[in-house]
């Protein structure tokens, strides 16, 4: 740099270094900032500036920047830095970015992306009595390290291409079928409206068949839904069918329209169908259906059975939820009736007004559900309980000495695969709370592609429990931590879909560049095509140019085309 010097300079620069290669979607990442963020920033950020832009680094942005300094400098007529303007009176020092205190526990967290090792899906933990978010993990992941340093915008790029969309945070974007983890609030929905009681049976046998469409139900035994905590215990789905169904068609409504609008207040109170509000940004907020889109579909012709079939009151149909929102809404349900915002951050060092400003909406408690009697929850909690004992989790390994309240959930998962609608496995899902007598945190888990409840997403939130409130595993529940997390749960389908991406955009290149090199591993003389046979494929045996057969899409049908490619 010497023969530069009156050009040139360096200039040293803070790179963030991530010790325990966690929690990349929580802490997000620094990045230099464009031109819309200078315009916001009014005057303080400059081109070559770092901003956070993703995480906790963005939402506290302004706690973690710390003040720029100054120094005015005199230079000589050959632009040579001479001094100190008037001896540096006016000179500022630059003030450090204050630390955030989290309520992050990282041996959890870490706990939580081994567990989620080659799967797709996403863990979040919950403190009940408080909203502070002990854990959240979403699969697939990376590690933060890769986006610092010199290899930052490469490994971005990389990422940004893969369509297992490792950068996308599922905990709290992933939109799902809650499934029968909605049970317990559809129990505690009808309680209080006064459509069912704690000894409300349902005679199934099987399916609910009061409809046109019959909701199949797993148990078919007598007596599994005789009352209410049997239904909670053993998931019947018949039972909270006509639950639901009599939930909307209430008598002292005397119009469905108005019980379908009554049970979207009670779902908005449990935080389903909007955003939370946690303290990371990019959250969705899910879906929870009303009589506008049923009236859309359905040109106003429908009535509780439209939705009763469709799967309503089984957390299916056009009922979305995040993970986020069911750790949550089982959070209202452990404290009886309220919750705190779902946040991470516990305190700002130094905090100031402008900080108390930023975080005091994580310190009022929110009393949504509070006029729901404590009758009526403690059979909903018991009912849960029992989920654990004698129900569809009874058979995973329990935690001596602590009771735990659950609920599993099988969720059904559809997917658009070339331009078709597939049914894939279920999802798995469960979701959870612990001790029952002083809940000190809840979980969610799921796991897509997982199958039931009790397979995947329960032994995962079992172990999470038991390292939580233990502080450690057992050496059996240690070689069960390993054995789920060397479980490769990747959907097959990700093979091919990535081939498909990776190919249109090598075509896009090739008629933009006409530079064969980059298509050359996707044509059918070199590449394994994952969803046409080969043998359907052959080259033409004649003379002249080479053709060669590369699979893209185009606007009608998934189909192979030809193209000239010099030899």
């Amino acid at each position: 740099m010497w023969r530069f010097s009156n050009g040139f300079f360096l200039q040293p620069r803070p790179v963030r270094l991530y010790p325990f290669n966690a929690a990349a979607h929580i802490l997000g990442y620094i990045n230099e900032v464009d031109t819309s963020i200078i315009n916001r920033s009014n005057g303080f950020y400059e081109s070559g500036d770092y901003a956070g832009r993703t995480g906790l680094e963005q939402y506290y942005e302004r706690v973690l920047r710390g003040q720029k300094g100054s120094e005015l400098w005199i230079k000589d007529n050959f632009n040579r830095l001479v001094g100190h303007y008037q001896n540096g009176i006016f000179d500022t020092a630059a003030v450090a970015g204050r630390n955030l205190r989290t309520y992050l526990d990282v041996e959890l967290q870490q706990l939580a992306e081994k567990l989620l090792a080659n799967k797709v899906g996403a863990i979040v933990a919950i403190e009940p009595k408080t909203g502070g978010i002990l854990a959240m993990a979403s699969a697939p992941d990376y590690n933060p390290n890769d986006l610092t340093g010199s290899s930052k915008q490469k490994n971005y790029s990389k990422m940004l291409l893969d369509v297992s969309t490792p950068l996308y945070n599922r905990a709290t974007k992933g939109q799902y079928p809650a499934g029968s983890t909605y049970k317990p609030l559809g129990a505690l929905i009808g309680l209080d409206e006064g459509v069912i009681t704690p000894s409300s049976g349902y005679p199934c046998h099987g399916a609910y068949l009061e409809c046109t469409r019959p909701v199949k139900c797993l148990e078919k035994w007598a007596g599994h839904a005789a009352n209410l905590r049997l239904a909670v215990a053993h998931s019947c789905n018949s039972f909270f069918s006509s639950t639901i169904r009599r939930t909307i068609d209430n008598p002292k409504y005397h119009n469905p329209r108005i019980g379908l609008t009554k049970w979207k207040e009670y779902c908005t109170a449990f935080g389903y169908g909007h955003k939370l509000g946690v303290d990371i940004p990019n959250e969705n907020g899910g879906n929870i259906p009303d009589t506008t889109a049923y009236d859309k579909e359905y040109r106003g012709q429908w009535n509780s059975c439209t939705m009763t079939g469709g799967g309503l009151g089984i957390g299916q149909d056009k009922m979305l939820v995040t993970p986020l929102q069911i750790t949550n809404g089982i959070c209202i349900v452990a404290n009886k009736g309220y919750y705190y915002l779902p946040h991470f951050v516990r305190s700002i060092d130094d905090e100031n007004d402008d900080d108390t400003a930023l975080v005091n909406k994580f310190r009022k408690r929110h009393n949504v559900l509070t006029h729901i009697s404590d009758t009526a929850y403690e059979t909903v909690i018991s009912g849960m309980q029992d989920v654990t004992e004698i129900g569809t989790a009874k058979a995973i390994t329990k935690i001596p000495g602590i009771n735990v309240c659950a609920k599993t959930g099988t969720a059904q998962n559809k997917r658009v695969l070339d331009k078709k609608v597939v049914e894939l496995k279920d999802h798995s899902l469960f979701v959870c709370f612990a001790p029952r007598e002083d809940p000190k945190v809840a979980i969610s888990v799921i796991i897509e592609n997982g199958g039931f409840g009790a397979t995947w997403a329960g032994p995962m939130a079992y172990l999470l429990l038991e390292k939580y409130l233990t502080d450690s595993l057992r050496a059996d529940r240690q070689k069960e931590a390993d054995r789920i997390a060397a479980a490769n749960l990747m959907p097959s389908y990700l093979t091919r879909e990535q081939f498909k991406a990776d190919s249109i955009r090598a075509y896009e290149w090739f008629k933009m560049t006409k530079d064969s090199s980059y298509i050359d591993k996707y044509t059918y003389q070199n590449a394994e095509v994952p969803f046409l046979p080969r043998e359907q494929s052959p080259l033409p045996a004649k003379k002249g140019p080479a053709i060669q057969y590369m699979v893209i899409i185009d606007d009608k049908n998934l189909r192979k085309k030809n193209h000239s490619v010099p030899s």
